[in-house]
């Protein structure tokens, strides 16, 4: 099963929750994550060099490869988590929660980045198993560089993800809305890349090219 095909620039807002206090915790607004997310990452980066004791030049170079470690994990979640659907009910509700109600209502201004609550959870998730991942192979202390870049990956992610559903393409990005919109209204099956196209090239996910007309 698959996300509908959009096919008009629907408005409106979906009821994820009957409770008032989990439906709250499912909006946000782009100051609330600018000020929370921005503080986890100066957080971290704090951490890293002040308290963990990275060196600038290990810090800049782990950082790094999270940023860009960023930009599959994007492609792969998109495509094989928030895109997972079988007939199952519960896998249903799963996928209307994390990616279904945004397919339905694309210009909900207030789901169009990840709530500061849940996604601080998701966050603390994720650290752990890089810790763990880090910790096997005998080296933990680099997750404290590494998962900064990874974190800021997302969240320049998250902003151009919002951007392309509620600004006008600038001219030098406009390959990147027109691939988001395709996924959205014509190819839910392909384009998962939204900060990138790189991945949708080599996995073999990118969409036709429109015609001129």
């Amino acid at each position: 099963m698959s996300p509908k095909v959009t096919t008009e620039f629907e408005t409106g807002q979906a009821q994820i929750f009957k409770n008032p206090v989990l439906e709250r915790l499912t909006k946000t607004d782009p100051l609330s994550n600018v000020i929370v997310y921005g503080l986890v990452s100066i957080g971290m980066t704090y951490l890293a060099i002040e308290v963990v004791k990275l060196s600038v030049l290990q810090f800049v170079l782990l950082f790094l490869s999270g940023l860009l470690f960023w930009t599959l994990a994007e492609y792969l979640l998109h495509r094989y988590l928030f895109h997972w659907i079988t007939e199952a009910k519960w896998t249903q509700r799963f996928h209307f929660i994390m990616h279904g109600s945004h397919h339905q209502f694309p210009k909900d201004k207030e789901r169009l980045l990840m709530p500061p609550v849940p996604g601080i959870v998701l966050a603390s998730i994720l650290f752990g198993i890089f810790y763990v991942v880090f910790w096997v192979i005998g080296y933990p202390d680099l997750t404290f560089g590494f998962f900064p870049g990874f974190f800021v990956g997302y969240l320049l992610y998250s902003f151009v993800h919002r951007a392309i559903h509620v600004k006008r393409p600038p001219k030098r990005f406009k390959h990147l809305w027109l691939h988001h919109n395709l996924h959205h209204y014509q190819y839910p099956e392909k384009a998962f890349g939204v900060s990138s196209t790189f991945w949708d090239k080599v996995f073999g996910t990118m969409p036709p090219k429109p015609s001129k007309k």
